[in-house]
């Protein structure tokens, strides 16, 4: 009989292993999103995350692979919030049917929770600020995962419902006018919740962003 203890031990190790990477990850962000990728330390980044400067080389192979694991990080975690209503989006485009404002009030709403939720206004907020600003390892692989994507998708359902085929400059700029909108309420969290006597963005926040957004779909 084969004893089960070795391959205990490695799923174990693993497992530890993940939690350990993940740590590192989470740190990472909030020290990037801080001070920037040129001034945070990766021996700063392992000490605050209970880890050793050899693990965190293992797993990212230096500052720079950490980096754009964050930027990898944020772009898969904001994809899996929105997946849905972009699949139903992407769906209806090549079909050619539905309703293309509801598709794209969908979306948007999406948009919306992902970009007000706590980790993104909290977590992310200040490493895409930072990284928007003054572009750095992780900035091709937002726009390439991130970006560019979603400026597609929301700009394709803004020229269709416009009447056009095409994706063209205009729908491109409606669009990213659209997303753009709701940085007040990420980065700008702080000044948008002083200025209308918030204590959060909250689900009843969130429904007056996304009826706004509702209107201004409906005057497209």
């Amino acid at each position: 009989m084969t004893s089960s203890a070795p391959l205990a031990g490695r799923r174990g190790g693993y497992r530890k292993g993940e939690e350990s990477r993940q740590r590192l990850l989470e740190v990472a962000l909030r020290e990037f999103g801080r001070v920037g990728f040129t001034a945070a330390t990766t021996r700063a980044i392992a000490q605050a995350a209970g880890a050793t400067l050899p693990s965190l080389q293992y797993y990212f192979g230096g500052k720079e692979g950490l980096y754009r694991a964050c930027a990898e990080e944020i772009a898969t975690r904001f994809v899996a919030m929105t997946q849905d209503a972009a699949d139903g989006a992407a769906q209806a485009l090549q079909a050619g049917g539905g309703d293309l404002r509801d598709q794209l009030k969908r979306t948007m709403a999406a948009v919306a929770r992902a970009m007000t939720g706590a980790d993104s206004a909290g977590l992310w907020g200040a490493f895409v600020s930072r990284e928007l600003l003054e572009p750095g390892p992780g900035f091709d692989v937002m726009l390439e995962k991130l970006f560019a994507p979603g400026i597609e998708l929301i700009a394709a359902m803004v020229a269709r419902i416009q009447g056009r085929d095409a994706v063209d400059e205009a729908a491109r700029i409606r669009a990213m006018l659209m997303i753009a909108s709701l940085t007040a309420f990420q980065s700008g969290r702080t000044v948008a919740l002083r200025v209308f006597g918030w204590d959060d963005v909250g689900q009843s926040q969130l429904a007056a962003i996304t009826a706004a957004l509702d209107a201004e779909i409906d005057a497209l």
